[in-house]
C-alpha cells in the first residue's frame, strides 16, 4: 500500500479530527443524537440494574451470575469508552481528540472487546460443567477458581491489543490526522498514517480474527458437549430444563457474533466508506443495548430479583414459588 505523503509532527503537536460519517447530512446529527443518548441510557441502566440485583439478592450468588456481572461491567466500560466522544461529537461538532486521548480510546475500545469474547467462553464453561458434570460443580467451580477464571480474561483482554497499539502510536503521522470514524478505531487510525500500514493492518487483521474465532471455537465445543450431555438425559422436562439455563447465554453469544460479522463485512466488502463506519458502530452499540435486554427477559431469576428491588413493597415478591 502507497503511503501518504505528509509532515510528520511530533506526538505533542498531533491532533486527530473525528470525520464521523461524511456523507450523513447535518439535519440528522440531533435526531442521531438522540437515538444513542437512548441507547446510552438504556445500556448504564439495563446493566446497573443487573450488577445491583446480582449484588444485592443472595439467590443469585452462584458462578453464572458472577460471570454475568463481569458482562454487565464490561458493557458499560466498553460504550463509555466510545459512546461520550459520540454524542459530544453530534450535539456540539466536538471531532478533535489529542494523541494520547486517540490511542487510550483504541486501546480500551480493543481491550474490553477481548474482553467480552473471553468472558463469554468462560460463560460457556460454566454452562458445560453444569450440564455434562453436575456432580463436580460445587468442587469445580470454587469461588477462587470463578475469580481466577474472571481474572483471566480480563488480564488476557488487558495485554492483548498492547502490541498493535504500541506500533501503530510509533507511525507517522501529520500534524492534524483526519480520521473517517467516530472514534479512533485501529484500522482507521491506520490508515490515515503517513506510514506504510500493510504491516499494521496485517497485524490488526490477524489479532481480531484470532480473538474472534479462537473464543468461538471454545464456544461451539463446549455446547457441542452440552448437546450431546443433553440429548441422553432421558426426560423431556429435562431436556428442557437443560436447554433453558443455556438460552439466554447463546442468545447473546449470538448478538455478539452478529454484531461482528456485521462489521467484518461491512470493512471487507466494497462498500462506501459510511458503511464501513456504521457497520464498526452497531458493533460497538448493539452487543452492550441487547444483553441486559436477554437477561431480564429470558432469564426468571434475574427478572425476579430486579422485579422484587424496583417494587419491594409487592406482596408477591416474597410469597414462595
Amino acid at each position: 500500500m502507497e503511503t501518504i505523503a505528509c509532515n510528520e509532527s511530533e506526538e505533542s503537536w498531533t491532533i486527530f479530527y473525528l470525520m464521523g460519517i461524511p456523507s450523513l447530512p447535518k439535519s440528522l446529527f440531533l435526531p442521531i443524537f438522540f437515538i444513542f443518548l437512548l441507547l446510552y441510557l438504556l445500556i448504564l441502566v439495563g446493566n446497573a440494574l443487573i450488577l445491583v440485583a446480582v449484588v444485592i439478592e443472595p439467590s443469585l450468588h452462584k458462578p453464572m451470575y458472577f460471570f454475568l456481572i463481569n458482562l454487565s461491567a464490561l458493557d458499560i466500560l466498553f460504550t463509555t469508552t466510545t459512546v461520550p466522544k459520540m454524542l459530544s461529537l453530534f450535539l456540539h461538532g466536538d471531532r478533535y481528540l489529542s494523541f494520547s486521548a486517540c490511542f487510550l480510546q483504541m486501546y480500551l475500545f480493543h481491550s474490553f472487546s477481548c474482553s467480552e469474547a473471553f468472558i463469554l467462553v468462560v460463560m460457556a464453561y460454566d454452562r458445560y460443567v453444569a450440564i455434562c458434570c453436575p456432580l463436580h460443580y460445587p468442587v469445580l467451580m470454587t469461588a477462587q477458581t470463578n475469580a481466577a477464571l474472571a481474572a483471566s480474561a480480563w488480564l488476557t483482554a488487558l495485554l492483548l491489543p498492547i502490541p498493535a497499539v504500541v506500533q501503530t502510536s510509533h507511525m507517522a503521522f501529520d500534524s492534524t490526522v483526519y480520521i473517517y470514524h467516530c472514534f479512533c478505531d485501529h484500522l482507521a487510525v491506520v490508515q490515515a498514517s503517513c506510514s506504510d500500514t500493510s504491516p499494521q493492518s496485517l497485524m490488526g487483521f490477524c489479532i481480531a480474527m484470532a480473538v474472534s474465532f479462537l473464543p468461538l471455537l471454545l464456544v461451539l465445543l463446549s455446547y457441542a458437549h452440552i448437546l450431546a450431555s443433553v440429548l441422553h438425559i432421558g426426560s423431556r422436562e429435562g431436556r428442557s430444563k437443560a436447554f433453558s439455563t443455556c438460552s439466554s447465554h447463546l442468545l447473546v453469544v449470538g448478538t455478539y457474533y452478529s454484531s461482528i460479522a456485521i462489521a467484518y463485512v461491512a470493512y471487507r466488502a466494497d462498500l462506501p466508506l459510511d458503511f464501513h463506519i456504521v457497520g464498526n458502530v452497531v458493533y460497538a452499540i448493539l452487543t452492550p443495548v441487547l444483553n441486559p435486554l436477554i437477561y431480564t427477559l429470558r432469564n426468571k431469576d434475574v427478572k425476579t430479583a430486579i422485579t422484587k428491588m424496583a417494587c419491594p413493597w409487592n406482596p408477591n415478591n416474597s410469597a414462595k414459588p
